[in-house]
């Protein structure tokens, strides 16, 4: 089972690189993160011509997370627990079953938190304690579980090519940082990182003074395996190619293969 989360930086705008992708990589399961619409609004019949189940999760115009599964999906859950008054579209969960293989996947929209200094840096790390908690209980099922999406947190120095560009901003706050690394005290296996432990590996590119040109990036975008997910890992990648796309995202791929 492919398993792939992409910040797709709206839906709409990126339809024809969207289903170009899917045509190309044919992931068994595609986790969108960003569609930037509302439920009605998301190009279903797009990915459905393909043979892809949809489960959305949107909000009009920003955020929104999406599940495409080959698949059927099976117990959808929208919104992550724990916060009533939370109308933020930023989580969505369903489990994939694939011959003997079920496993739970989550696509993940994580807040921004910027600017320091305001509320939104409380809500993101209030929001990171949610998510623990969350998957703290997933792994009771002892399923395997896949946590892909859009972190918004950059772990580690190597994971940014100009670490100090990053110091004042939310994405790599020590506070953050603590908070993504909780995922990993709990038996959650960072499927990039543990394949690929070199730096200079990015999952996006800001659009301003030629980022991509000059490779200037960051590692924002993960898999979390849970223990029987990550005893069932084959290979894990990241597809750099499309940001190079005409009118792409500024993510780019990020995919794990379950055996």
């Amino acid at each position: 089972m492919k398993i792939t989360t992409w910040n797709i930086n709206g839906v709409r705008a990126r339809i024809e690189g969207a289903v170009a992708y899917v045509r190309e990589a044919k992931p068994d399961v595609l986790c969108f993160q960003e569609i930037k619409c509302q439920d009605e609004g998301f190009p279903t019949e797009a990915f459905t011509d393909l043979g892809y189940s949809v489960a959305t999760h949107g909000q009009k115009g920003f955020n929104g997370v999406a599940l495409l599964s080959l698949h059927p999906l099976e117990d959808v859950v929208r919104g992550l627990p724990g916060d009533d008054t939370d109308v933020q579209s930023r989580y969505i969960e369903a489990t994939v079953t694939h011959g003997d293989l079920s496993v739970r996947v989550a696509s993940i929209y994580l807040p921004n938190g910027n600017p320091l200094g305001t509320e939104k840096f409380p809500y993101k790390l209030a929001w990171m304690k949610r998510l623990e908690a969350h998957a703290r209980g997933l792994l009771l099922s002892e399923m395997p579980v896949v946590l892909g999406g859009d972190y918004n947190v950059i772990p580690e120095p190597q994971d940014a090519k100009r670490p100090a560009a990053w110091v004042n901003d939310a994405l790599f706050q020590p506070e953050s940082r603590a908070a993504f690394r909780a995922l990993g005290n709990l038996g959650y296996v960072e499927a990039v990182r543990a394949s690929n432990p070199e730096p200079g590996i990015y999952t996006f590119w800001d659009y301003q003074a030629g980022a991509w040109q000059k490779d200037d990036g960051i590692r924002i975008d993960f898999q979390m395996l849970s223990p029987q997910a990550a005893d069932r890992w084959v290979a894990s990648g990241i597809d750099r190619f499309t940001r190079s796309w005409e009118k792409p995202s500024d993510h780019v791929p990020v995919w794990t293969e379950l055996a």
